[in-house]
């Protein structure tokens, strides 16, 4: 089966936070194989502020999954890990967001790949650049440095060097 390469974004706010993205990390394999990993940066909750903050961070992986796939994947994991379902931008156990696949522009609902707002969140760039800074979204035709440039940092915090 063909590898591709994926950058996924983790996110928790709820319970032990650092405990939750190992959990996430530790239920991926062999499905999708980790390669890369971020810093990990507490963030200020976007979206709906009345909730406690968030431990963000990225990863590069590799899977032979396709795209709607890994959603699927991602999505029984999240369940597995015990995310309930809330409203959007809600306080979460676990989240899990596929930001590229390879190069691919996807669109076929529920599935948009590159993720529709990465380039506006700071809580995703940030993580991203740390990894992957020269990775060209192949849409705006812009690097995940620039992007950043563009973005708001404030309330982003390093939190951990690793999980």
């Amino acid at each position: 089966m063909a590898e591709h390469f994926v950058y996924l974004a983790l996110g928790t706010n709820l319970g032990d936070r650092l405990a939750n993205l190992r959990n996430a990390l530790a239920i991926l394999p062999p499905r999708v194989v980790p390669v890369q990993f971020s810093h990990i940066y507490e963030t200020e909750p976007w979206g709906y502020a009345n909730q406690p903050a968030f431990l963000n961070m990225v990863i590069a992986a590799e899977t032979s999954l396709s795209p709607a796939e890994l959603l699927v994947f991602l999505q029984q994991a999240e369940g597995r890990l015990g995310r309930q379902v809330s409203f959007p931008n809600g306080p979460r156990l676990i989240d899990l967001d596929i930001l590229f696949y390879d190069d691919w522009i996807v669109a076929t609902p529920p599935l948009v790949i590159p993720h529709p707002r990465l380039h506006e969140r700071a809580f995703v760039l940030v993580p991203l650049t740390d990894i992957a800074p020269d990775h060209l979204h192949p849409v705006l035709g812009e690097t995940t440095w620039r992007l950043l440039q563009m973005v708001n940092l404030a309330g982003i915090k390093g939190f951990a060097a690793y999980v």
